[in-house]
């Protein structure tokens, strides 16, 4: 969807800050939320920065090793700051995501609650 955005977009020339790199980042959790912080695991992400050449800065961390994706994600991150983009980049990009990843939400909550069991015991009666 990203992709499909970006292409609709007139590409905005940039120069890179920091080209797209793939690494490590530890994951850090609390048991509860709550409870002390432990580690959970290594993610591999893709970071970058560039500059438009208005001078406005664009940042994205992905998870993943996409080079592209972290491009995109920069590029709409400089294209919100822009005046007047925040709220195109909501209508057009950001809305139908949510709608979609909702959809996909309830696609899976319904193949899960068609394989549901419902477990129950009886009472046996005393001196039985």
């Amino acid at each position: 969807m990203l992709e499909a955005w970006a292409a609709r977009q007139a590409q905005a020339p940039f120069t890179w800050l920091r080209p797209p790199e793939s690494g490590l980042v530890m994951v850090r959790a609390r048991a509860g939320g709550t409870g002390a912080k432990f580690n959970l695991g290594e993610m591999t992400v893709t970071r970058c920065a560039l500059r438009l050449n208005d001078g406005v800065i664009g940042v994205a961390y992905v998870a993943g090793r996409s080079h592209r994706k972290a491009e995109l994600a920069a590029l709409v991150d400089a294209s919100a700051q822009m005046p007047g983009m925040g709220e195109r980049i909501e209508r057009e990009l950001l809305e139908p995501l949510r709608v979609r990843l909702e959809a996909e939400a309830a696609r899976m909550q319904r193949k899960a609650q068609a394989t549901r069991v419902d477990f129950f015991t009886l009472a046996r009666e005393a001196g039985a």
